[in-house]
């Protein structure tokens, strides 16, 4: 038998796949190519935190002038240091000259007026992820920005749909979700409302293109594609270690399968506040039967938000991104675990990574059931470019492909059986792999 080449293996196969994927994704199926896009020479964003700064870096980037809004001198300031910090950095570094940094700093004009946005052909939106102060900024921006000019909110989560409804124009009116930091991650989550007109996504996937990021086409649900999926990743980490791991072997495990970090030294990087917001927001609808895991919110209520406060599911010590395990977090899942009346017991690193990635699988093929998302490579491509999953594996679908979906499926169910019904399989996945197919949808 030959030895098969290194265009043969399976990393060969996925780097092929994903290739393909990320044109396919910036194709709109249902959108005709006659429809033209809108021109765009002049953005707007309101906001100069880390969101709001580092997509204006992003469109400087791509040549565009940008008017970066802020209520206040003293955040408006923090944000263009931050910009002109990041550009001198770039330029240090060799990635970009110091005349390029310089010319860069300049596309990017602070202002303290909403006024600034109103000759701006795009506005986007990145204030506090809250409904009443988006709704509250959409409002203004109706009311001054000339017609024609695309409304666009960075929202990582909300309905966007509700946000479009606080304007007399919704069909101008798109979510743009950046990954952070926005000058530097690809991912562009561009987020379709029941009625955003055609040519404001076509105009938004190619804009995207223009300024050297990957777009990814959803439409409106929770979390959207990357965060509805992450979802039930989180809830079956949380209910590892529960069970008995700790969050340094969840993390070990997932680093090992190939995810760039493990779930809980990502949440301290992000801020456990963040996600703790979000259920908040959501408890009243979640189903009192299902299990629930109050760890995380524990932690939260202790004020170990995570890096920046030198603590969340590790220790840091000062100056230092290095997680240290920390025996308290141990005790705070044992009390939580006795509480609500979890067996402890040996968990291994396989059923790890089963229950973590195959509930990203699963999840997955919900939304492409419901038209969530236009394929399953555009899954691939939102978890590769913008969640850290390993590219050598294709992504969470390729994977399952990979994997067999018969097996996948066989496992879900044991889960299902252990586990109730946060584990239903997904019709999608379950007429795939019993009707004999290799993938999750028949478009790639």
């Amino acid at each position: 038998m030959s030895t098969p080449t290194s265009t043969d293996s399976p990393e060969s196969a996925a780097e092929r796949y994903l290739a393909t994927a990320v044109a396919d994704a910036s194709k709109v199926a249902d959108i005709p190519d006659s429809v033209t896009p809108r021109p765009i020479k002049r953005v707007a964003v309101i906001g100069a935190g880390t969101m709001g700064s580092g997509i204006a870096m992003a469109f400087a980037n791509g040549g565009l002038s940008v008017a970066l809004i802020e209520q206040s001198s003293e955040a408006l300031d923090r944000g263009i240091n931050t910009v002109r910090k990041n550009y001198e950095s770039s330029a240090s570094k060799g990635k970009i000259t110091a005349e390029q940094a310089q010319e860069r700093v300049a596309l990017i004009e602070p202002h303290l007026d909403f006024a600034a946005a109103s000759d701006a052909d795009l506005v986007i939106e990145a204030v506090f992820e809250d409904m009443g102060v988006k709704k509250e900024v959409f409002g203004k921006l109706d009311g001054l920005c000339k017609a024609g000019a695309i409304l666009a909110s960075n929202t990582s989560r909300l309905d966007l749909d509700e946000i479009a409804r606080s304007t007399s124009r919704p069909q101008d009116v798109i979510g743009l979700h950046f990954f952070s930091p926005a000058h530097v991650m690809k991912l562009v989550e561009v987020v379709r409302g029941d009625v955003t007109a055609d040519d404001v996504v076509v105009t938004s996937m190619a804009l995207a293109q223009t300024i050297g990021k990957v777009p990814v086409l959803a439409k409106v649900c929770e979390g959207f594609i990357g965060n509805r999926m992450l979802t039930p990743y989180r809830r079956e980490a949380d209910f590892l270690l529960e069970e008995g791991a700790t969050p340094q072997q969840v993390d070990a495990a997932l680093k090992a399968f190939g995810l760039a970090m493990g779930p809980f030294a990502m949440a301290d990087l992000a801020g456990n506040d963040i996600s703790w917001a979000a259920r908040k927001r959501l408890a009243p609808t979640r189903p009192k039967d299902l299990r629930y895991s109050r760890v995380a919110d524990t932690l939260c209520e202790a004020g170990r938000f995570g890096q920046k406060t030198g603590s969340g599911y590790y220790k840091y010590e000062e100056g230092s991104r290095t997680p240290i395990p920390d025996p308290a977090v141990e005790e705070i899942i044992r009390k939580c675990a006795e509480e609500d009346g979890i067996e402890r017991r040996t968990i291994t690193d396989e059923e790890i990574v089963d229950r973590c990635i195959l509930a990203l699988v699963n999840e997955g093929a919900a939304l492409l059931g419901e038209g969530i998302a236009q394929r399953a490579s555009d899954i691939d491509v939102v978890y590769t470019n913008g969640y850290g999953f390993p590219k050598r594996r294709g992504g969470p679908m390729h994977y399952a492909e990979t994997v067999g979906l018969d097996v996948v499926l066989g496992k879900i169910r044991e889960f299902e059986k252990v586990h109730g019904r946060v584990w239903t399989p997904a019709s999608t996945l379950v007429d795939r792999a019993e009707g004999g197919h290799s993938t999750c949808s028949a478009g790639r």
